[in-house]
């Protein structure tokens, strides 16, 4: 596969591009916004750079889940980068 990258993890970008975007784009307040953008980050540059740990890409869903809450105007683009996750599999043990 040289020279091609995991079509997982060019999803998982693509999924953390969108969600980063809509919630950029979403104004009202949300108290947790910073934990969302910096975990989002997080999981961008483990993208960047192969095929992430999946344990702490769980982590990262979870903080990021948490964070969003249920705000429905970013359900569906936090659902992409959840199925995106999902695709990596379990965690070890």
């Amino acid at each position: 596969m040289l020279g091609q990258e995991d079509p997982r993890v060019l999803g998982l970008r693509r999924a953390i591009t969108r969600l980063h975007r809509e919630l950029a784009g979403y104004r009202a307040r949300l108290a947790d916004r910073q934990i969302a953008e910096e975990e989002l980050a997080a999981v961008e540059t483990m993208a960047r750079e192969g095929v992430p740990e999946v344990a702490r890409l769980r982590g990262s869903l979870l903080l990021i889940a948490g964070a969003i809450g249920s705000v429905s105007a970013l359900s569906e683009a936090l659902t992409e980068v959840r199925k995106a996750v999902e695709l990596f599999g379990a965690p070890p043990g």
